[in-house]
């Protein structure tokens, strides 16, 4: 059984994830390794939940835009769930953990978690009329 840090837990709150995304996010924290690491394809992460090929596609999106769960470039059906979220071996590997990301958020080599600016369409913009 891995060691959860109620860090992340205690602000998930805050990130306005849809009902899919947190059903997700619990199927990846289920096989997950210590720290976080996620082998597991979508597909596979669908199965466990019960969503839709593009359901699962969205809400993985959420969570990635959110940095809730960081995805590795060049890694096939891997994923990281960020250290504030990930699961520990021992309460010192967890507390090590926290403080190296934290650092890494500190010196922006780390997104923190977050809800995503929104996005403005040009239809929201006003459009100028010429005299």
């Amino acid at each position: 059984m891995l060691i959860q840090a109620t860090l992340g837990f205690a602000q998930l709150h805050r990130l306005e994830l849809p009902k899919a995304a947190y059903d997700l996010l619990s199927a990846m924290m289920e096989v997950q390794r210590p720290g976080g690491e996620v082998n597991a394809s979508q597909a596979e992460l669908r199965a466990r939940v019960g969503l839709s090929k593009n359901r699962t596609s969205i809400a993985m999106n959420q969570l990635v835009e959110r940095h809730v769960v960081l995805r590795p470039e060049n890694r096939y059906r891997s994923y990281f769930i960020h250290p504030y979220f990930a699961g520990y071996s021992s309460v010192e590997e967890m507390e090590e953990a926290l403080r190296e990301a934290t650092a890494a958020i500190q010196a922006g080599e780390l997104a923190a978690p977050g809800v995503p600016a929104p996005q403005r369409h040009l239809s929201a913009v006003p459009t100028r009329r010429s005299a």
